[in-house]
Protein backbone atom coordinates (compact mmCIF):
# COMPACT_ATOMS: atom_id res chain seq x y z
CA UNK A 1 0.00 0.00 0.00
CA UNK A 2 1.09 3.53 -0.69
CA UNK A 3 0.65 6.99 0.81
CA UNK A 4 -0.36 9.49 -1.85
CA UNK A 5 1.08 12.99 -1.81
CA UNK A 6 -0.85 16.13 -2.80
CA UNK A 7 0.37 15.99 -6.41
CA UNK A 8 -0.77 12.39 -6.79
CA UNK A 9 -4.14 13.18 -5.24
CA UNK A 10 -4.59 16.08 -7.67
CA UNK A 11 -3.70 13.80 -10.57
CA UNK A 12 -6.31 11.28 -9.44
CA UNK A 13 -8.94 13.98 -9.24
CA UNK A 14 -8.13 15.08 -12.78
CA UNK A 15 -8.31 11.49 -14.06
CA UNK A 16 -11.55 10.88 -12.19
CA UNK A 17 -13.19 13.93 -13.74
CA UNK A 18 -11.96 12.93 -17.18
CA UNK A 19 -13.62 9.51 -16.77
CA UNK A 20 -16.87 10.86 -15.36
CA UNK A 21 -18.81 10.15 -18.55
CA UNK A 22 -16.92 6.97 -19.45
CA UNK A 23 -18.44 3.51 -19.40
CA UNK A 24 -17.59 1.08 -16.58
CA UNK A 25 -15.65 -0.97 -19.14
CA UNK A 26 -13.51 2.04 -20.07
CA UNK A 27 -12.86 2.78 -16.40
CA UNK A 28 -11.92 -0.85 -15.72
CA UNK A 29 -9.68 -0.89 -18.77
CA UNK A 30 -7.84 2.17 -17.45
CA UNK A 31 -7.50 0.54 -14.02
CA UNK A 32 -6.28 -2.80 -15.38
CA UNK A 33 -3.74 -1.19 -17.72
CA UNK A 34 -2.52 1.23 -15.04
CA UNK A 35 -2.20 -1.09 -12.04
CA UNK A 36 -2.02 -4.54 -13.67
CA UNK A 37 -1.11 -7.14 -10.99
CA UNK A 38 -1.29 -4.46 -8.29
CA UNK A 39 -5.07 -4.17 -8.77
CA UNK A 40 -7.58 -6.08 -6.65
CA UNK A 41 -11.35 -6.17 -6.35
CA UNK A 42 -13.57 -7.08 -3.43
CA UNK A 43 -17.01 -8.54 -4.06
CA UNK A 44 -19.96 -9.77 -2.03
CA UNK A 45 -21.54 -11.02 -5.28
CA UNK A 46 -24.24 -8.39 -5.48
CA UNK A 47 -25.61 -7.54 -8.94
CA UNK A 48 -23.02 -4.78 -9.32
CA UNK A 49 -20.10 -7.00 -8.37
CA UNK A 50 -21.25 -9.71 -10.75
CA UNK A 51 -21.38 -7.13 -13.57
CA UNK A 52 -17.81 -6.06 -12.85
CA UNK A 53 -16.55 -9.65 -12.80
CA UNK A 54 -18.16 -10.21 -16.20
CA UNK A 55 -16.54 -7.03 -17.56
CA UNK A 56 -13.14 -8.02 -16.18
CA UNK A 57 -13.42 -11.43 -17.81
CA UNK A 58 -14.16 -9.76 -21.15
CA UNK A 59 -11.20 -7.36 -20.83
CA UNK A 60 -8.52 -9.67 -19.43
CA UNK A 61 -7.30 -11.06 -22.75
CA UNK A 62 -7.06 -7.56 -24.21
CA UNK A 63 -4.99 -6.31 -21.28
CA UNK A 64 -3.10 -9.53 -20.63
CA UNK A 65 -3.81 -9.58 -16.91
CA UNK A 66 -6.62 -10.73 -14.62
CA UNK A 67 -6.99 -8.61 -11.47
CA UNK A 68 -7.05 -10.35 -8.12
CA UNK A 69 -10.64 -10.82 -6.88
CA UNK A 70 -11.59 -11.65 -3.31
CA UNK A 71 -14.66 -12.19 -1.15
CA UNK A 72 -14.82 -11.35 2.55
CA UNK A 73 -16.20 -14.58 3.97
CA UNK A 74 -17.65 -13.47 7.29
CA UNK A 75 -18.84 -16.93 8.28
CA UNK A 76 -22.40 -15.60 8.08
CA UNK A 77 -22.89 -15.54 4.31
CA UNK A 78 -25.98 -17.14 2.79
CA UNK A 79 -25.52 -20.59 1.28
CA UNK A 80 -26.80 -19.11 -1.98
CA UNK A 81 -23.98 -16.55 -1.95
CA UNK A 82 -21.35 -19.23 -1.43
CA UNK A 83 -22.90 -21.27 -4.26
CA UNK A 84 -22.72 -18.23 -6.55
CA UNK A 85 -18.98 -17.90 -5.87
CA UNK A 86 -18.47 -21.43 -7.13
CA UNK A 87 -20.65 -20.75 -10.16
CA UNK A 88 -18.77 -17.55 -11.02
CA UNK A 89 -15.39 -19.27 -10.78
CA UNK A 90 -16.48 -22.02 -13.16
CA UNK A 91 -18.37 -19.71 -15.52
CA UNK A 92 -15.49 -17.27 -15.98
CA UNK A 93 -12.54 -19.57 -15.38
CA UNK A 94 -11.02 -17.48 -12.61
CA UNK A 95 -10.27 -17.72 -8.91
CA UNK A 96 -12.10 -15.66 -6.30
CA UNK A 97 -10.15 -16.01 -3.08
CA UNK A 98 -11.77 -16.12 0.35
CA UNK A 99 -10.53 -13.66 2.97
CA UNK A 100 -11.53 -14.44 6.55
CA UNK A 101 -11.00 -13.11 10.04
CA UNK A 102 -8.33 -15.00 11.94
CA UNK A 103 -10.93 -15.49 14.67
CA UNK A 104 -13.62 -17.95 13.64
CA UNK A 105 -17.32 -17.27 14.18
CA UNK A 106 -17.35 -19.88 16.94
CA UNK A 107 -14.37 -18.27 18.68
CA UNK A 108 -15.86 -14.79 18.44
CA UNK A 109 -19.25 -15.90 19.72
CA UNK A 110 -17.59 -17.72 22.60
CA UNK A 111 -15.63 -14.57 23.48
CA UNK A 112 -18.82 -12.49 23.58
CA UNK A 113 -21.03 -15.20 25.14
CA UNK A 114 -23.06 -15.50 21.98
CA UNK A 115 -23.69 -13.78 18.65
CA UNK A 116 -23.34 -9.99 18.58
CA UNK A 117 -24.78 -9.26 15.15
CA UNK A 118 -28.09 -8.28 16.75
CA UNK A 119 -26.78 -6.36 19.74
CA UNK A 120 -23.63 -4.74 18.34
CA UNK A 121 -23.61 -5.01 14.53
CA UNK A 122 -20.90 -2.35 14.17
CA UNK A 123 -18.48 -4.44 16.18
CA UNK A 124 -19.46 -7.57 14.28
CA UNK A 125 -18.86 -5.91 10.91
CA UNK A 126 -15.59 -4.47 12.11
CA UNK A 127 -14.32 -7.87 13.21
CA UNK A 128 -15.58 -9.92 10.28
CA UNK A 129 -15.13 -7.39 7.43
CA UNK A 130 -13.10 -4.26 8.15
CA UNK A 131 -10.10 -5.91 9.78
CA UNK A 132 -9.85 -8.72 7.19
CA UNK A 133 -10.07 -6.17 4.36
CA UNK A 134 -6.87 -4.51 5.55
CA UNK A 135 -5.09 -7.81 5.09
CA UNK A 136 -6.86 -8.61 1.81
CA UNK A 137 -5.54 -5.50 0.06
CA UNK A 138 -2.02 -5.60 1.50
CA UNK A 139 0.51 -5.43 -1.32
CA UNK A 140 -1.88 -3.84 -3.82
CA UNK A 141 -1.88 -0.25 -5.08
CA UNK A 142 -5.55 0.04 -6.02
CA UNK A 143 -8.85 -1.71 -5.37
CA UNK A 144 -12.14 -1.80 -7.25
CA UNK A 145 -15.49 -1.49 -5.49
CA UNK A 146 -19.01 -1.94 -6.86
CA UNK A 147 -20.70 0.96 -5.09
CA UNK A 148 -23.13 3.23 -6.93
CA UNK A 149 -23.96 6.83 -6.09
CA UNK A 150 -27.71 6.35 -6.06
CA UNK A 151 -27.56 3.61 -3.41
CA UNK A 152 -27.28 5.89 -0.37
CA UNK A 153 -26.86 9.63 0.34
CA UNK A 154 -23.30 8.97 1.50
CA UNK A 155 -22.33 7.12 -1.66
CA UNK A 156 -23.67 10.01 -3.77
CA UNK A 157 -20.35 11.80 -3.20
CA UNK A 158 -18.15 8.95 -4.42
CA UNK A 159 -15.70 9.83 -7.20
CA UNK A 160 -14.94 7.51 -10.09
CA UNK A 161 -11.34 7.31 -8.87
CA UNK A 162 -9.88 8.69 -5.67
CA UNK A 163 -7.60 8.07 -2.71
CA UNK A 164 -8.87 5.70 -0.03
CA UNK A 165 -8.07 7.54 3.19
CA UNK A 166 -8.30 4.50 5.47
CA UNK A 167 -6.38 1.96 3.43
CA UNK A 168 -3.86 4.32 1.81
CA UNK A 169 -4.37 3.18 -1.76
CA UNK A 170 -6.42 4.15 -4.80
CA UNK A 171 -10.11 3.25 -4.88
CA UNK A 172 -11.90 2.81 -8.19
CA UNK A 173 -15.70 2.87 -8.53
CA UNK A 174 -16.50 1.95 -12.16
CA UNK A 175 -20.27 1.81 -11.51
CA UNK A 176 -20.51 5.03 -9.52
CA UNK A 177 -22.63 6.80 -12.11
CA UNK A 178 -24.75 3.79 -13.14
CA UNK A 179 -28.37 3.28 -12.12
CA UNK A 180 -29.92 0.10 -10.78
CA UNK A 181 -31.72 -0.27 -14.12
CA UNK A 182 -28.44 -0.10 -16.04
CA UNK A 183 -26.98 -2.82 -13.83
CA UNK A 184 -29.87 -5.20 -14.45
CA UNK A 185 -30.02 -4.36 -18.15
CA UNK A 186 -26.36 -5.39 -18.41
CA UNK A 187 -27.03 -8.60 -16.48
CA UNK A 188 -29.90 -9.62 -18.74
CA UNK A 189 -28.14 -8.63 -21.97
CA UNK A 190 -24.96 -10.54 -21.10
CA UNK A 191 -26.27 -13.57 -19.23
CA UNK A 192 -24.43 -12.69 -16.02
CA UNK A 193 -24.97 -15.19 -13.14
CA UNK A 194 -26.56 -13.60 -10.05
CA UNK A 195 -27.67 -14.63 -6.58
CA UNK A 196 -30.86 -16.70 -6.61
CA UNK A 197 -32.06 -14.76 -3.56
CA UNK A 198 -32.76 -11.73 -5.76
CA UNK A 199 -35.78 -13.61 -7.10
CA UNK A 200 -37.04 -14.12 -3.53
CA UNK A 201 -37.22 -10.47 -2.47
CA UNK A 202 -33.59 -9.80 -1.50
CA UNK A 203 -32.32 -6.94 -3.72
CA UNK A 204 -29.31 -6.28 -1.46
CA UNK A 205 -27.65 -9.23 0.24
CA UNK A 206 -25.22 -9.23 3.13
CA UNK A 207 -24.90 -11.66 6.03
CA UNK A 208 -27.94 -13.83 6.69
CA UNK A 209 -28.58 -12.62 10.28
CA UNK A 210 -28.72 -8.98 9.16
CA UNK A 211 -30.54 -9.25 5.82
CA UNK A 212 -34.27 -9.60 5.25
CA UNK A 213 -36.64 -9.54 2.31
CA UNK A 214 -38.02 -6.15 1.29
CA UNK A 215 -41.48 -5.05 0.16
CA UNK A 216 -42.05 -3.70 -3.34
CA UNK A 217 -42.39 -0.13 -2.05
CA UNK A 218 -39.20 -0.25 0.05
CA UNK A 219 -35.71 0.98 -0.81
CA UNK A 220 -33.42 -1.73 -2.17
CA UNK A 221 -31.20 -1.55 0.93
CA UNK A 222 -34.09 -1.51 3.41
CA UNK A 223 -33.45 -5.15 4.21
CA UNK A 224 -29.92 -4.50 5.45
CA UNK A 225 -29.71 -4.06 9.26
CA UNK A 226 -33.46 -3.50 9.32
CA UNK A 227 -34.77 -1.83 12.45
CA UNK A 228 -31.58 0.16 13.05
CA UNK A 229 -30.03 3.32 11.64
CA UNK A 230 -27.02 1.38 10.36
CA UNK A 231 -26.55 1.66 6.59
CA UNK A 232 -22.93 0.63 6.02
CA UNK A 233 -20.75 -2.24 7.15
CA UNK A 234 -17.75 0.08 7.45
CA UNK A 235 -15.71 -0.97 4.43
CA UNK A 236 -16.35 2.33 2.70
CA UNK A 237 -16.00 4.56 5.75
CA UNK A 238 -12.87 6.66 6.13
CA UNK A 239 -10.83 6.84 9.34
CA UNK A 240 -12.66 10.03 10.29
CA UNK A 241 -16.04 8.36 9.71
CA UNK A 242 -17.01 10.93 7.10
CA UNK A 243 -18.65 8.39 4.79
CA UNK A 244 -21.35 7.55 7.36
CA UNK A 245 -21.37 7.80 11.11
CA UNK A 246 -18.09 8.07 13.08
CA UNK A 247 -16.11 4.87 13.33
CA UNK A 248 -16.40 3.06 16.60
CA UNK A 249 -13.31 2.37 18.73
CA UNK A 250 -12.63 -1.29 19.27
CA UNK A 251 -10.05 -3.18 21.24
CA UNK A 252 -6.54 -3.95 20.03
CA UNK A 253 -7.39 -7.63 20.32
CA UNK A 254 -10.06 -7.28 17.62
CA UNK A 255 -7.79 -5.24 15.38
CA UNK A 256 -5.19 -7.99 15.51
CA UNK A 257 -7.67 -10.81 14.93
Amino acid sequence: MQVLDESQRADLQHISLSLENSSPQQILLWAMETYRDKLTMGTAFGPEGCCLIDMIARLRDRVGVTPDIFNLDTGYQFAETLALREQMQKHYGLTIRFVRSEESVEEMEARFDGPIYGTDPDRCCFQRKVVPLSKAIAGFDAWVSAIRREQTPERARSPIIGPDARYKLVKINPLANWTKQQVWDYIHENGVPTNSLHDKGYPSIGCWPCTRQVALDEDERAGRWAGSDKRECGLHVGPDGEFDRPEREFSAVETAA
